[in-house]
């Protein structure tokens, strides 16, 4: 089980390093709405408001071992299993040396075989089955590694949903779900969603743990996950995690979330921001002062810059290779 003498509170490299990804993740966000407005990317779905769950959750996850299988918002956790500032805006303007498709697929579509993020499709929740798929393979051969998989609380309503649920509670697999809640699927309310409480009340349904968390609470969430992958690894199958907060963008660039939310609404939920929840923590442990917190804005803000360059001017795929990864080579496997 967890190692009962460990506390997060107190480990201040950790924690720091946390607040770190969140703030990329923030930040790289932001220059994407800003060179979508600009004409420059062609679309942006936004991870604001759920990047301390996706950094905290990654945290207590194994880079190693552990597969990843993120929906189109998890940011924050395929900047956790490695996928660099760079490679994300060479992603973002489609061009060819995109690690996730070369330029082929829409943004955000997450895929890197060497970080064992696992590509995901653009029908919401087809990555549930997957990981299920992959955690039974990871039962089978005996290694020690779990499959994470996030999606919305409006995916939860899908088929993919229940098979994939269902599968990993008959098998006792050693997968992680986790359903970011963040109230909105595109513009229908949570409460005309499901008629449930709580999203993670349907976990007992396919005989598996059921746990609800402060999505802007990272102490709450790491604990959570952590807890999940230990029983996991010991071979008490999977876990159903519902993290809540709240969507601060328009569902994407293309969305005008005027039309079915209002402005205080909003306003009031920005009031609540767990990164800033989460810097204050820091401050408070005296861990993060203000020259640290400059000097890191100062650093990211370089990186971005850099990365942006970069993949500005970087070449679009050649027409010739249009037809690579569709068809099979000879040789594949």
């Amino acid at each position: 089980m967890v190692n009962q003498t460990y506390s997060l509170e107190n480990d201040k490299d950790t924690l720091l390093a946390m607040y770190r990804e969140m703030l990329l993740a923030r930040r790289i966000d932001e220059r994407m709405w800003l060179l979508n407005r600009s004409g420059s990317i062609p679309f942006v779905v936004s991870c604001q408001g759920q990047e301390v769950m996706q950094i905290a959750a990654s945290f207590a996850l194994n880079k190693e071992r552990d597969y990843v299988l993120p929906y189109y918002r998890d940011l924050g956790v395929v900047i956790h299993f490695g996928m660099t500032t760079r490679e994300i805006f060479l992603q973002a303007y489609a061009k060819g040396e995109d690690p996730n498709s070369g330029g082929r697929q829409m943004p955000s579509h997450f895929s890197q075989k060497k970080n064992r993020i696992v590509t995901g499709s653009s029908p919401v929740t087809t990555q549930v089955p997957h990981a299920a798929g992959f955690a039974l393979a990871a039962k089978m051969e005996k290694n020690p590694a779990v499959s994470f998989v996030t999606l919305g609380e409006g995916s939860s309503n899908q088929g993919d949903f229940h098979e994939g649920l269902n599968f990993a509670g008959v098998h006792k697999l050693p997968v992680i779900f986790m359903v970011e809640n963040n109230k909105y699927a595109i513009s229908v309310p949570l409460n005309k969603q499901v008629a449930c409480e709580n999203i993670s009340d349907r976990a007992i349904g396919y005989g598996i743990k059921g746990i609800k968390v402060d999505g802007n609470e990272a102490i709450e969430v790491y604990e959570a996950v952590k807890q999940a992958h230990e029983r996991a690894l010991n071979g008490e199958g999977a876990t159903l995690i519902e993290a809540v907060s709240y969507r601060l963008t328009p569902h994407s660039s293309d969305d005008d979330d005027m039309t079915y939310r209002t402005k205080d609404e909003v306003t009031n939920e920005k009031s609540k921001d767990g990164i800033v929840r989460f810097q204050n923590f820091l401050f408070e442990k005296g861990y993060l002062t203000e020259t640290i917190n400059d000097d890191l804005e100062a650093e990211i803000k370089k990186e971005i810059n850099d990365a942006t360059e970069y993949a500005e001017n970087a070449p679009y795929a050649d027409a010739s290779t249009i037809n690579n990864y569709v068809y099979g080579e000879k040789g594949d496997h």
